[in-house]
């Protein structure tokens, strides 16, 4: 249950549009639901503005159908990160109202609770080349669902810098920037120059040698001289999401 849905429910009993007995009903599995071992944070959205979010990559078949059943139950966006394609067909086939998004190997579902007027600007996701579209579009795909704006800037690596530098109108008109690089991991150092806008640096597990892993990447932007430039773990798409919604939060 998220903020709005829950002052939806004490509107209607202050109104008497619904009794007591219903909103009990309602509230039964609030703050916390219990699915045998797993325990569903409800509350997370109203506690913390950001509805609760499923790890799949660990999690078998099964558990993700028990799951996510219960979750698109509730009045919020349902949303499972690091799911691989035959994973998520074998859960879509048993719960068709969920949508897999493969690039971003996530799953969503509640389309119509996705929020309005979640953020006060524009959310801009950045990457340095193709190859960090799977965490860029994590990033995204989890910005929109929580019901921010979003726009991309894919491919502008400083391989070509040019690419990046013809940018800056839209980096100047971002409230939040999300930046996705490997290899070096020099972009985010780059865009945290062009604008003053809080930049997110994701190191992806992407590059050769000493910078397989993106543990160079992770260095790099972490060592950056370049202010206003924070750093989340590798590949993190999705923590980068929730850092740049609680940014651009609508007051």
């Amino acid at each position: 249950m998220n903020k709005r849905s829950l002052q939806e429910l004490l509107k209607q009993i202050q109104d008497g549009s619904i009794e007591i007995s219903q909103a009990m009903d309602r509230l039964r599995h609030w703050p916390v639901e219990t699915l045998g071992e797993v325990r569903i944070d409800h509350h997370r959205d109203l506690r913390t503005g950001l509805p609760e979010a499923v790890f799949g990559e660990t999690k078998t078949i099964p558990q993700l159908v028990e799951i996510l059943s219960a979750m698109l139950k509730t009045p919020s966006v349902v949303l499972a990160t690091r799911v691989d394609s035959k994973k998520a067909e074998a859960v879509c086939a048993q719960l068709p109202e969920l949508t897999y998004h493969a690039t971003a190997r996530l799953l969503t579902g509640n389309k119509q609770y996705i929020p309005t007027g979640s953020g006060s600007g524009t959310v801009v996701v950045v990457t340095a080349g193709t190859s960090d579209l799977r965490v860029a579009e994590e990033a995204r795909i989890t910005l929109e669902w929580f019901g921010h704006t979003v726009a991309t800037i894919y491919d502008a690596g400083v391989a070509g810098i040019h690419r990046i530098l013809t940018q800056s109108p839209l980096l100047q008109q971002g409230r939040v920037i999300i930046v996705v690089a490997g290899m070096e991991g020099a972009l985010p150092s780059v865009v945290a120059g062009l604008t003053g806008a809080p930049v997110i640096g994701v190191p992806s597990s992407v590059g050769y040698g000493v910078g397989a892993g993106g543990y160079s990447a992770l260095f790099g932007m972490l060592t950056s001289c370049s202010p206003g430039l924070a750093v989340v773990n590798i590949d993190n798409g999705f923590g980068a999401a929730c850092m740049a919604a609680a940014i651009n939060r609508t007051p």
